[in-house]
């Protein structure tokens, strides 16, 4: 079988790379792979780290570019290279623009989809924007499901989804566990960042931030800055927050937070450098999909910084809770997270409920037609 894996932003190509290595791995299964040019330094990190090799590169980025424009040259241009390859199945990654148009042009072509991270819902086509309709379009015209949770499964169940669903658990959790493992305290890994970054203040508590989501554009950044501002006045505690390159975000970040004392504002970090960051931290504030799964993984408390999630098994496992963009209510939870010792070790039981570590080896069992043991979450109080 040959298989197309397709993806281009970062976290598309964290959550890829284990699962192209396990399809690489497989001698009934051809791997081709297709970047669609997204964030170009970050992707370029991932590839290497994993040491994975882009077949072809689409190219996609332009300035200031619509979400329309986006669709199209991904739909022209994978449609050549569907044309030169002829694969047998096209591996689609989460809720991306470039997925959807991927999973579009595979099926015009007729050509089988596999969705890795299927089933995940809000319910609200706005929140997140565009990517809630996005996922839905995927898991409608794809032949293989792989959702990584039995709630993700669920939905596929209650929407009359007409594809193979397979609970595999998150690939992402394959990534991190690997990742993780080379970061031990004390590596050589772990020493060469505690030297990379000196300025990280020991004798205070790291407060890691994450922000970049559309729906927060404009009024939610203003929220989420303000409480930060507020939180810096504490004495206890150091605020990291990598600032995405995308201007509708750096420019307010820059322009509300640079020069504050106890923030600190840098680059986006590679995955690697995140995953350390990740674990050095006390609390973790973020509008990420992602960081809502490695976290727990972690044992890390996590403050969403939405008011849904398609993502609602760390809220009930009672690792993760939404906060929205309110500063008042940010500064609270972060505050009772600082203060209250017993609430905050409460976050931090290792609850897992997204993966184990074998999701990649259960959707290439599944691909090559090998028995399949769904991954089934630890149980929590």
């Amino acid at each position: 079988m040959k298989v197309l894996s397709i993806f281009g932003t970062r976290p598309e190509a964290i959550k890829m790379a284990p699962l192209v290595q396990a399809i690489e791995r497989a001698p009934a299964l051809n791997s081709i792979v297709c970047i669609t040019g997204q964030h170009r330094e970050m992707l370029d990190q991932v590839t290497t780290l994993f040491g994975l090799r882009a077949d072809h590169d689409l190219q996609v980025m332009l300035p200031n570019q619509t979400l329309n424009g986006l669709f199209g040259r991904t739909l022209e241009r994978l449609d050549a290279v569907l044309t030169a390859e002829s694969p047998d199945l096209v591996l689609v990654h989460g809720d991306t623009t470039t997925a959807c148009a991927a999973a579009m042009a595979s099926f015009h072509r007729r050509i089988a989809v596999g969705h890795v991270e299927a089933g995940l819902r809000t319910g609200d086509l706005n929140q997140p924007f565009p990517e809630e309709m996005n996922r839905r379009v995927i898991d409608g015209i794809s032949q293989w499901l792989f959702a990584p949770t039995a709630q993700s499964a669920a939905n596929l169940a209650r929407e009359n989804t007409p594809g193979q669903v397979l609970v595999t658990g998150n690939t992402v959790i394959d990534a991190l566990a690997w990742t993780s493992g080379t970061l031990a305290p004390g590596s050589e890994r772990d020493l060469a960042l505690r030297a990379k970054y000196p300025w990280l203040a020991p004798g205070k508590r790291l407060i890691l931030v994450t922000g970049h989501r559309r729906e927060n554009f404009g009024q939610g950044f203003d929220g989420i800055c303000a409480a930060l501002t507020a939180l810096a006045a504490r004495q206890d505690v150091q605020i990291v927050y990598p600032v995405h390159l995308n201007p509708k975000v750096r420019d307010t970040v820059m322009a509300r937070l640079d020069g504050r004392p106890a923030i600190r504002l840098i680059d986006p970090l590679s995955y690697l450098d995140f995953v350390w960051f990740m674990q050095q931290a006390y609390i973790i504030l973020t509008d990420s999909g992602g960081v809502q799964e490695e976290a727990p993984y972690l044992g890390k408390p996590v403050l969403v910084m939405r008011e849904v999630t398609e993502r609602p098994e760390a809220v009930r496992a009672g690792t993760v809770v939404l906060v929205g963009t309110d500063p008042a209510r940010i500064q609270s939870e972060v505050n009772r997270l600082l203060d209250d010792a017993p609430h905050h070790a409460s976050f931090c039981r290792r609850i897992n409920p997204y993966g184990d570590g074998m999701a990649s080896a259960r959707i290439v069992s599944a691909l090559i037609g090998e028995p399949v043991n769904t991954f089934q979450p630890p149980k929590h109080d």
